[in-house]
């Protein structure tokens, strides 16, 4: 009778155990009700921020702007006028400086990407010990200011003319100083630019298996051209919008170095302006903001765009 009564005992213990870890086991792992109420509450909560954020945000970036268009286009006393958007077509050096400013951009970026490319493809693959030899050299130009460089660009400029006038030297010191294209000024940004470029680079291979690109596509049969034109520069896009994006607002926003030296790109024809007629000058940087908007959404997209390749015929197999 004694073992009966212990053994009933028993099994009550044991229930009543099962029971509080079962309940214990539930409270622990949260419903799946509970879970989404609580999602939706954080959605809310998110939703709820979201509108006044991005109005503080729009008008952040957007009072300025209309703040500069209404002194444009209102004048104390006459009223509304557009004259000052109108007078920019045929105002002295207007298109001749935006086209140089967009000229030099264009072969800033062709030449920083000519140089970065295939120096970080080879680093890559080659040689990963000089990657942070590269990354210092290329981050240089962030510590050295913009006055000092153009310094030494000047004594260099006017060292050459007075060293090497019996030499063919001489002629090349002239043609990179040439106003109506300043090879000199593509030079000069290509050095400020290598930070930018080299970063977006970076970042663009350190997310791409290159080794196993590049092994699959030699054991392929694929010359080296044929490996960085159609298997690496594809997977680099993004990384290769993104470089010539920041190049090309490097370029159409700087004045030290082209000042300095004597050229007159755009943005240097905005300041000279500027004095002489106030709204005109204002109305330029309104376009020229725009306009710069216009080329990096540009950019943007060709560096995000789905990349439309045919698909491979169909073969099909007999069955034996």
């Amino acid at each position: 009778m004694a073992a009966m009564t212990e053994t009933a005992e028993s099994e009550e213990t044991a229930r009543t155990t099962e029971a509080t870890t079962g309940t214990a086991a539930a409270a622990a792992v949260p419903a799946p009700a509970t879970a989404t109420a609580t999602r939706a509450r954080g959605r809310r909560r998110a939703q709820v921020w979201r509108g006044p954020v991005l109005a503080l945000a729009g008008a952040y970036f957007l009072l300025p702007l209309l703040a500069s268009f209404v002194f444009t286009v209102h004048v104390p006393g006459q009223g509304v006028t557009f004259e000052a958007y109108t007078a920019l077509l045929g105002a002295d050096g207007f298109s001749q400086s935006l086209l140089l400013s967009l000229g030099l951009a264009a072969a800033t970026i062709a030449l920083s990407l000519l140089l970065a490319v295939p120096a970080l493809i080879a680093v890559r693959i080659g040689s990963p010990r000089l990657r942070p030899v590269v990354e210092v050299v290329c981050m240089l130009p962030l510590v050295v200011p913009p006055i000092a460089l153009v310094t030494g660009i000047t004594t260099v400029l006017r060292w050459g003319p007075e060293h090497l006038s019996r030499t063919p030297l001489y002629q090349t010191f002239i043609a990179v100083q040439d106003e109506r294209f300043p090879v000199v000024l593509v030079l000069a940004y290509t050095v400020l630019a290598l930070p930018f470029v080299h970063r977006s680079l970076d970042a663009g291979l350190r997310a791409v298996d290159v080794p196993t690109l590049v092994e699959a596509a030699r054991n392929c049969g694929a010359s080296w051209p044929q490996v960085v034109g159609r298997v690496l520069l594809p997977n680099l896009r993004t990384s290769l919008a993104g470089a010539a994006f920041l190049t090309l607002a490097l370029v159409l926003g700087e004045f030290t170095l082209a000042s300095l030296l004597g050229f007159r790109p755009f943005a240097v024809w905005i300041v000279s302006i500027s004095g002489a007629q106030a709204r005109m000058s204002v109305a330029v940087s309104i376009l020229s903001l725009l306009i710069t908007w216009l080329l990096l959404l540009v950019l943007s997209r060709a560096g995000t765009a789905p990349s439309t390749t045919a698909p491979a015929p169909a073969t099909s197999r007999k069955e034996s």
